[in-house]
């Protein structure tokens, strides 16, 4: 076993940057060391789809075949179409809520039963690997760098909350409760027998987990604010500026996709509104840690099984 820290980065500016912070944190009290990390792009691959995304196109699939109407809604019939101009016309907001809303009236337990069964069967497109092998290697080995030093960790996603509960203990140690995200809304219905029954409904759902969201949600959700901060997109800035303007001193992580021979190179927007300035551009003015993938990691994926 072995004591290197963060193994998977590669020794130089960025990693320096990462341990000399963690270990300048001695008085810092516990509970105010509190991290949330976002979760497509930055703990995972979002590329060429977001996996909840992929996940709720693989309930339309499975459903369609036995209910005509479905293809009567524009949003849903892009999706089946694949037609990404309409999609971009629609915009992916409210496609995405259309396709949140096919599994409304489902117990929560239904539900993680729905995401049980695809997680089990889903590979990714391009890649062809299962779901645990799509997480960031050295996003991991952060996390862990951040619990020996006594961190609590969350993760924040701008999709739907109860999906990315369902996946978090398992691929993170990250229990569903540090999990911030989109919220749907629930109704309390009784059963048959007149026994109360949680049921899903997109009536009450809130503002799209993005920009000064992520900010406003965890603060309203969990009441405890970051002094780390990771991230990879526009929709990321506000939870960053945030976590580096603690006044503890916070720590501001950009994750950027440069390396189109491991994984895929872009620059990372936002999903639900127009982006002013490149995030890149934003964290070399704000003065974050920027995480190049084709120079600061040794390995991006972890080892094939």
């Amino acid at each position: 076993m072995t004591t290197e820290r963060l193994p998977s980065w590669r020794p130089g500016a960025t990693r320096d940057a990462i341990l000399g912070y963690l270990d300048g944190i001695g008085d810092v009290p516990v509970e105010d060391r509190v991290a949330y990390l976002d979760n497509d792009g930055t703990m995972w691959c979002e590329r060429p789809h977001y996996v909840q995304y992929d996940f709720f196109v693989d309930v339309l699939r499975r459903l369609a075949p036995d209910d005509p109407t479905l293809a009567q809604r524009p949003e849903l019939a892009a999706v089946l179409d694949n037609d990404a101009a309409k999609i971009g016309e629609l915009g992916l907001a409210k496609v995405a809520g259309a396709l949140a809303a096919l599994c409304d009236g489902q117990s929560p337990t239904e539900f993680a039963a729905v995401v049980d069964d695809f997680t089990e069967r889903y590979r990714h497109p391009t890649l062809g690997v299962p779901l645990a092998s799509l997480v960031y290697r050295p996003m991991l080995e952060l996390v862990e760098e951040l619990r020996a030093h006594e961190f609590t960790v969350g993760i924040v996603t701008g999709g739907g909350t109860e999906f990315v509960r369902r996946i978090s203990p398992g691929l993170y140690g990250v229990p569903p409760e540090r999990v911030v995200g989109t919220m749907i809304g629930y109704e309390l219905q009784r059963d048959d027998d007149g026994r109360p029954v949680l049921r899903r409904t997109m009536a009450s759902m809130g503002t799209p987990n993005e920009g000064a969201a992520k900010v406003a949600h965890i603060q309203s959700q969990t009441g405890r604010a970051p002094i780390v901060a990771a991230g990879n997109s526009s929709g990321d800035k506000e939870m960053l500026e945030w976590a580096q303007a603690s006044p503890h001193g916070g720590l501001a992580i950009l994750v950027d996709h440069d390396d189109a021979d491991r994984e895929f190179a872009y620059q990372s927007k936002a999903a639900t509104f127009q982006d002013d300035e490149p995030v890149t551009a934003v964290a070399q003015r704000l003065g974050w840690t920027t995480v190049s993938m084709a120079r600061d990691w040794e390995q991006v994926f972890p080892p094939a099984s």
